[in-house]
């Protein structure tokens, strides 16, 4: 996003944080309306460019979201909405790009304050391992002549009792509602989002075997200290790099792993 939509987007995540903080508010109920939200805004292309036309004053633009949104939704979520839309945008995308944000993070703000935080990430980046190591699933949850439904329905036998309810609505949301994303971009994105809430980095781990609980506390430890941040671990097993381990932190990799080793000295050998 650019500079006006980033600003916006900012106050609207203090807003949401603001509201989220009382415990009188229920972070799930506002998760689910503010994607009832989004949904309309994806789909109603000229309702969202009145509502981030620059050429119209903020006032006017949050009394029509109070009008058309009142009685529809909670108080709270007319109150955000009304509050996104007094603000300026680059694009109109952004808006809804936005409003969708806010709702996954109402719903991991909903995770963290039942203390499943780390459940819900740990599933997501699971999940996202089964979905890539499954052709199968994969065109299944990707195929454009299946209907929402069908895959909510098929989400729900897979997820439903095995993983935690907010990972079960913020998967469903993504696939049902993919808004041009691939499945796999935006199981990151709802990572990185998980992540945030904890003012987290994630580093993901990949070892030949499972490691101890103790060596995950001093890798999470040592990772720590070097990124002056806490770290999350998202951990994998591949017994293809033969010994060590990989951390992936962003875009840059630590690579001890054996196999890449091996590699290296075969390029010098070559050389």
């Amino acid at each position: 996003m650019n500079g006006a939509s980033r600003e916006a987007l900012a106050a609207g995540r203090e807003s949401l944080d603001a509201l989220t903080d009382n415990t009188s508010v229920d972070a799930a109920k506002l998760a689910g309306e503010l994607a009832s939200v989004t949904a309309l805004l994806h789909r109603e292309v000229s309702l969202r460019r009145v509502l981030t036309d620059p050429a119209q004053g903020g006032e006017a633009k949050a009394e029509l979201a109070q009008r058309l949104l009142g009685g529809q939704v909670g108080g709270e979520t007319v109150d955000l909405v009304s509050g996104l839309v007094r603000s300026r945008w680059s694009q109109s995308r952004d808006l809804v790009d936005s409003v969708e944000e806010l709702a996954n993070t109402a719903d991991l703000t909903a995770a963290q304050k039942a203390g499943a935080l780390d459940d819900v990430e740990d599933e997501l980046f699971r999940f996202g391992r089964i979905v890539s190591s499954s052709t199968e699933l994969r065109s299944a949850l990707t195929d454009k002549a299946a209907t929402a439904t069908a895959k909510s329905e098929l989400l729900r036998s897979l997820l439903g009792g095995k993983a935690n309810a907010v990972t079960e609505r913020l998967i469903i949301r993504l696939v049902t509602q993919p808004r041009g994303r691939s499945l796999e971009s935006g199981l990151e994105s709802l990572s990185k989002l998980a992540a945030a809430r904890r003012d987290r980095m994630v580093a993901v781990v990949t070892t030949a075997v499972p490691l101890t609980d103790q060596q995950k506390q001093r890798l999470g430890a040592v990772l720590a200290k070097l990124y002056g941040r806490q770290m999350h671990l998202n951990l994998d097993v591949d017994p293809a790099v033969l010994g060590g381990i990989s951390v992936q932190v962003g875009d840059e990799v630590i690579n001890g792993t054996i196999a890449e080793r091996l590699g290296e000295a075969s390029r010098r050998l070559a050389g």
